[in-house]
């Protein structure tokens, strides 16, 4: 007993070090979700089709918000081993290269939506409903997408100071600067959604420019307050007084980025995809599936949060080469994750019941709803044990091998077996959705040999 304790589970400054990581980003993210939870039953309040235009639309920003994630994560494998070596170049050069990514990201992800907006949000409106129905749902969602277009490069630029701050082992800014937004987006939505205090009610277009404003208050917040504290961080001093990046670390990050950017991105249009395969069982599964993301996102910062901590704790080990002592804390790390989502796992399941019948929709996309909630909790260990494995790959650099864990996987698997599911078979929803989540238990059992062979191993800054 005494051994196995040793071996997966860590003493008192161990856990101290993972939640003082782990914690404030739970706290920033669960809080951004709680806000977002209620914002999407205030625009549930006014009507289905009001809330899928505004749910497809955010499934196609996901995309972008992920691609974003991808640029950062690629350059942010070498911040956390520059940061372990206390590198402070080494730390401007991955915050240039993720800025001048992102700007790219981001004009390219204006010109897809202005150019194909429209089209792009008909692709989830191919299954059962009334043409009036359809309409609409186009109606809102492009009034919607317009006005969240503005906040992309507030995103941009709040994602590349985060992310760094975060590889840095300095989460609380962030969470600070998280929760500012937060609070000035919940009220601009009771404001703007409803016309409350003789505000205008502009419904969905309320709640984007309360988003957007949210997002401009985010950004101004971080960079103001990581610049004027040079003392702690010392990579703002002279940090844009060129933007030049040597050549090498161009190619070193070029190398193991450019997987990940991939990777997060294919990901993400994955998820998108499978959004549209679900689809086509009827447009009352987009509801319903907008209310399962809406209360999973909440509860999916458990395993969101682990798995940063990994990513960071474990890749600044391997920046001091310790090779031995990143294994040892992996596995722990992993444990960890896994125990403490299950627990969440069963609070979800709980709350399945109640939660869908705050919308004003439907009887049958309520109870559809429950039950794929259900479905949804149920996974959870699951998808904490994936998500673990998944950063420990990112850690040590194997991000080729992360790309064909994660997002190969989910196109040749995943999307395959719900399109098919979908087309080829008579089956509910529900089941095509419960199928789509076991295909992930072989991607587990991939992922756990990958780690367990020690294949990420290395230090990628020496």
């Amino acid at each position: 007993m005494q051994r196995i304790r040793e071996k997966y589970f860590g003493d008192g400054r161990f856990y101290k070090r993972v939640f003082m990581i782990a914690i404030p980003i739970m706290i920033q993210s669960g809080i951004t979700n709680f806000v977002n939870m209620l914002d999407n039953i205030m625009i549930g309040q006014i009507g289905t089709e009001s809330m899928s235009g505004v749910s497809i639309v955010n499934q196609i920003l996901f995309v972008y918000n992920l691609c974003i994630f991808g640029a950062v994560s690629g350059a942010g494998i070498f911040t956390a081993q520059y940061y372990g070596q206390q590198n402070t170049k080494g730390i401007q050069y991955t915050v240039r290269f993720k800025l001048l990514l992102g700007i790219a990201a981001t004009l390219l992800a204006f010109g897809i939506c202005i150019a194909g907006g429209p089209t792009l949000i008909n692709m989830y409106l191919k299954g059962e409903g009334t043409a009036e129905s359809i309409r609409a749902t186009l109606y809102y969602g492009r009034q919607y997408m317009l006005i969240m277009l503005v906040g992309l490069p507030f995103y941009m630029i709040t994602q590349v100071y985060a992310s760094t701050l975060r590889e840095c082992g300095k989460t609380i800014l962030p969470m600070k600067a998280g929760i500012a937004a937060i609070l000035i987006n919940l009220a601009l939505n009771y404001l703007l959604i409803y016309g409350k205090f003789g505000f205008p009610a502009w419904g969905v277009r309320g709640a984007a420019v309360a988003t957007v404003c949210s997002r401009i208050a985010e950004t101004a917040i971080i960079v103001m307050a990581t610049h004027q504290n040079p003392v702690d961080n010392p990579f703002v001093t002279g940090l844009y007084r060129t933007m030049s990046i040597p050549r090498d670390v161009i190619r070193k990050i070029v190398i193991k980025g450019t997987p990940l950017l991939l990777n997060e991105t294919f990901w993400a249009a994955g998820m998108a995809s499978l959004a549209g395969c679900y689809s086509l069982k009827g447009l009352h599964v987009v509801a319903a599936l907008n209310i399962t993301n809406t209360i999973a996102n909440l509860f999916n910062i458990s395993f969101a949060a682990m798995g940063e901590a990994v990513a960071i704790i474990v890749g600044q080990i391997l920046g001091t080469g310790d090779m031995k002592k990143a294994k040892d804390t992996d596995r722990k790390l992993i444990v960890s994750s896994v125990l403490l989502c299950s627990g969440v796992a069963v609070l979800m399941f709980v709350i399945a019941p109640v939660f869908p019948r705050f919308y004003n929709t439907s009887a049958d996309i309520r109870s559809t709803a429950m039950r794929l909630i259900m479905i949804t909790a149920l996974f959870i260990p699951q998808n904490a044990l994936l998500n673990a494995l998944y950063f420990t790959l990112r850690s040590g650099g194997k991000t080729m091998i992360a790309f064909f864990f994660d997002s190969v996987f989910m196109w040749c698997v995943n999307v395959v077996t719900a399109f098919s599911l979908a087309t080829c078979t008579t089956l509910s929803i529900l089941w095509i959705y419960f199928f789509v989540q076991l295909t992930d238990s072989l991607k587990a059992v991939i992922g756990f040999i990958l780690v367990k062979k020690g294949v990420w191993l290395q230090n990628i800054v020496d």
